[in-house]
């Protein structure tokens, strides 16, 4: 692998760890207001969630690390540009949602924000996509799981409204 992909790979895994981290601050599950929150039966349960966002973060740090470095490669500077915004808006959003959910406990903007990932998320699945099939395919399980997050997050709000 060159310096220039390994580098497109490695500035990927570094955003999306910073995202990771981000989001890990910001998210306490076991503060009593989330505890006493109304919940669906249908929630995962609480050790579900970091075993998932591990697989979904390693996935969106290798596709995004592949699309850039093909981009670069390709000297496309307006596929990199664009999927580069597309990617920080998305990770803008996923450590956004924790803080609105659980630092700012904001139930409705919460489930606003978690919809707006879910599109950014299918967004950057159809970009990987047009990039490389394989790479569409990779980040569709991301697209799935926001959206189910979104279903969550509104379903939770729902419930809770004071």
């Amino acid at each position: 692998m060159s310096k220039q992909r390994a580098a497109s790979y490695i500035k990927s895994a570094i955003a999306v760890t910073a995202t990771a981290v981000a989001g890990s601050v910001a998210t306490d599950p076991s503060t009593a207001w989330y505890k006493k929150l109304d919940k669906p039966s249908w929630q995962p349960p609480s050790w579900a969630f970091p075993v998932a966002w591990t697989a979904l973060y390693a996935s969106i740090a290798l596709a995004s690390g592949k699309v850039l470095a093909d981009a670069k490669e390709d000297d496309d500077v307006v596929q990199r540009g664009q999927y580069k915004r597309a990617l920080a808006l998305n990770l803008a959003l996923n450590a956004g949602w924790s803080y609105t959910f659980f630092k700012a406990q904001k139930l409705g903007p919460a489930a606003i924000v978690a919809a707006a990932l879910a599109a950014s998320s299918s967004d950057l699945a159809k970009r990987a996509g047009r990039s490389n099939r394989k790479l569409g395919w990779l980040l569709t399980p991301y697209a799935m799981w926001t959206s189910f997050a979104t279903a969550l997050s509104t379903e939770i709000w729902k419930r809770n409204r004071d």
